[in-house]
């Protein structure tokens, strides 16, 4: 009888991603270039840096936005840490989660040093992504824990093994290691602003690593490693059936989510009520507004830091997003820099902010993710904004129009204009099979300014 990690091994081994429809590559090259925008913007950050420069020496594989290379371990650490500093990647609300962070930087560190196709390392993007994403669906983490460095791991992993070119039975083997190797992950990290939270994504793509070179050496794991971890250990429940079931043929990457508010995914939906009311009138003068009351899902209904330490713990405070918002005029990456954290406009306007769960919200997740606001002004006249599912999901996408503006304000950090602009359109090229793997991977190299 084939077990259900029999089937999801065989899906990995066997991924090939010049068999998918033409919509799904698209789609693939939206992410991959969503996911690279991320990496290079992250990679301006004074800690990502300082964390780059003690490294070993290596050449294999580029750090992408630093201009120079490393050891493929190294670089899968470095660009996956990168990758979430400003909380722009993109994720998927059935995983509760960000696949392709935890999964690209593994994937092209190992095929840099392997010299594969762009096929190959497409291939191993759209597996890790979707065995990744669908552990997340299947299970429950316990309360206290991010997703962060859990089931991404695994997805690393499988990743790593479909560039490899493992089998069936070795690809098995490979995720049983993995599931040993995922990380305690604290949400109260990132409730903190504590910045070891961004290192999570990076630990797994280099656990990633890690296990196949394990399997390499005849390191084995677990018969079952994910019902022990995900059914025991981290989770509430795993769900066996619900990770096989449409698998090959209903793809969690045709139902991500894109991000363009620069703050965790639970603050969208007060953030799309606020661009609601925009959209109607102009918003009130922040001197005028006496209280603003909220209410949401449990998950936001947690991110209450009326004053938050860092960049981080703002972007993980409801409060604060809605606060820089009004002040600034927008959720952009300049409204969670260190001058909007410590602008005592947006601090005392945090502090009328109150946020409160309401349990019929909670239950529309995953398919949406609502809230509701209540701004009232200082003349008792009340404004009220609502939104069920957030923009930039599948339900309700951004343009692509919007998303290269995206990529271009966060590449923009680091890259010139038109080296930007021809990074995108190689990166497309590549989804598309256009453009090889070695002329993709040499514009990542360009320097910072």
């Amino acid at each position: 009888m084939t077990s259900y990690l029999d089937t999801f091994s065989s899906f990995a081994a066997e991924m090939d991603y010049e068999a998918l429809d033409a919509d799904i590559q698209q789609q693939v090259g939206w992410i991959l270039a969503d996911t690279l925008g991320a990496i290079v913007a992250g990679s301006a950050e004074p800690e990502l840096r300082a964390l780059a420069s003690k490294q070993g020496p290596g050449s294999a594989a580029q750090l992408i936005g630093l201009g120079r290379r490393a050891s493929a371990d190294v670089a899968a650490l470095v660009n996956g840490t990168a990758g979430t500093f400003l909380e722009m990647d993109e994720g998927n609300r059935f995983s509760r989660g960000h696949p392709a962070v935890h999964v690209i930087p593994a994937a092209l560190a190992l095929s840099e040093e392997r010299g594969t196709s762009a096929a190959v390392f497409l291939s191993a993007l759209v597996t890790g992504y979707e065995v990744g994403s669908r552990l997340g669906a299947a299970s429950a983490l316990r309360g206290a824990m991010h997703p962060h460095g859990t089931w991404g791991t695994v997805g690393a992993a499988a990743a790593a093994a479909r560039v490899a070119g493992l089998g069936s039975q070795a690809m098995r083997e490979v995720i049983n290691i993995s599931a040993s190797l995922t990380t305690a992950t604290s949400k109260q990290t990132m409730l903190e602003g504590g910045l070891v939270r961004n290192v999570y994504a990076g630990l797994s793509n280099r656990h990633g690593l890690l296990a196949l070179q394990l399997a390499d050496c005849g390191f084995t794991g677990e018969s079952d490693g994910l019902s022990s971890l995900f059914g025991k250990i981290i989770s509430e429940r795993f769900d066996t059936g619900a990770l096989v079931t449409g698998l090959g043929d209903d793809w969690h990457l045709m139902r991500n989510y894109f991000k363009l508010h620069s703050c965790c995914r639970y603050n969208h939906g007060t953030l799309d009520a606020i661009d609601q009311l925009a959209a109607r009138a102009p918003l009130p003068a922040i001197e005028q507004i006496a209280r603003i009351e909220i209410d949401t899902y449990g998950l936001a209904a947690e991110l209450q830091d009326k004053a938050p330490r860092n960049t981080l713990a703002a972007k993980f405070s409801v409060p604060f997003a809605v606060a820089t918002r009004l002040v600034n005029g927008s959720s952009a990456l300049s409204s969670f820099t260190w001058d909007a954290v410590r602008d005592p406009r947006v601090l005392a306007l945090a502090q009328k902010v109150e946020v409160r769960e309401d349990p019929a919200m909670s239950r529309r997740l995953p398919l949406e993710r609502p809230a509701r606001l209540v701004l009232t002004l200082t003349n008792g006249q009340q404004l009220v904004g609502e939104a069920g599912v957030n923009r930039g999901d599948d339900a309700s996408p951004y343009t692509r129009d919007e998303l290269r503006l995206k990529f271009m304000d966060l590449t923009g950090r680091v890259w010139p204009e038109a080296h930007a602009r021809a990074v995108l359109e190689a990166t497309l090229g590549l989804a598309a099979l256009q453009v090889s793997l070695p002329e993709w991977t040499a514009l990542l190299g360009q320097a910072p300014r």
